[in-house]
């Protein structure tokens, strides 16, 4: 029988918060990120933004439908109330009220470490919406972050450049973001580059590294992009040194990639082991 005096301390973990919108089919999102937390050893907790689910009726195309700001500063409120937080990572906001609300939020806790996955291009809203929201997270959730991991098109966005087409492109690209942001950058080339391997670049300011692994199939994979975020925040959470973390997280999503879920959809998901 258990008692009271038998039960055993409560121990605690590092805590990983991701501020992100709920994919529907669980392979990218919100959903994601809490697999990775999980998976990595830290305690992961989420503030939805959005919530996205696709359109088996239409192509698949994404229907969006935004939480309430306010709704998203009550959940920030709750969780920063009850954990201090080892990492935090900015998934996909998509508006601009929904961006002013977190960058607001995060200027007043001010995060040791901030990850930004910058969701530049938000599927289902209209190109002018789309460009007033890719503006505001570029000037106000960009400057507070430490870490950045653009995919091959918000990498060209940020950099400026006109086209990435090679190992060289990428580096070049991380380099100028970093000049920018003053954050550490995982430039994801992913898939996207010509050759055998999947090539992200890290760049913090001394040390330019080229992650490596050979492809798996040629076509991405969803959620790919969400859990190597993810995975780098779990790293930083427990304490790792920036490359160390980049270096985990990419074998950790290649695993992913590797041991991919099958669908009905169009497209394959990652899964986290």
């Amino acid at each position: 029988m258990t008692t009271p005096d038998s039960v055993a301390p409560a121990v605690a973990v590092p805590v990983a918060l991701a501020i992100a919108g709920s994919e529907a089919t669980g392979g990218a999102g919100a959903q994601a990120d809490l697999k990775t937390f999980q998976a990595l050893g830290t305690f992961g907790i989420t503030a939805l933004t959005c919530i996205v689910s696709f359109d088996p009726k239409a192509d698949w195309g994404h229907r969006f439908v935004p939480v309430e700001p306010q709704v998203i500063a009550d959940q920030l409120e709750a969780e920063f109330a009850a954990y201090d937080m080892d990492a935090v990572k900015i998934g996909m906001l998509g508006t601009p009220a929904t961006i002013e609300t977190v960058a607001r939020v995060l200027r007043e806790q001010r995060p040791q470490r901030l990850v930004l996955d910058p969701v530049l291009i938000c599927k289902g809203q209209e190109p002018g919406a789309a460009l007033d929201t890719d503006t505001a997270l570029k000037e106000q959730v960009l400057p507070l972050a430490g870490f950045v991991t653009p995919n091959h098109f918000e990498t060209i966005s940020l950099s400026g450049l006109d086209a990435i087409d090679d190992e060289d492109d990428l580096a070049r690209a991380a380099t100028i973001i970093h000049e920018r942001s003053g954050a550490v950058v995982l430039a994801k080339g992913g898939v996207r580059l010509a050759g055998p391997d999947a090539v992200d670049v890290f760049y913090d300011g001394t040390t330019l590294e080229v992650l490596r692994t050979p492809k798996v199939g040629e076509l991405a994979v969803s959620g790919a992009g969400c859990t190597l975020a993810a995975a780098v925040t779990a790293e930083l959470a427990k304490g790792a040194e920036p490359l160390e973390a980049a270096r985990t997280a990419k074998d950790f999503v290649t695993r992913a990639i590797q041991r991919r879920m099958p669908s009905r959809a169009p497209f394959e998901a990652v899964r986290q082991g």
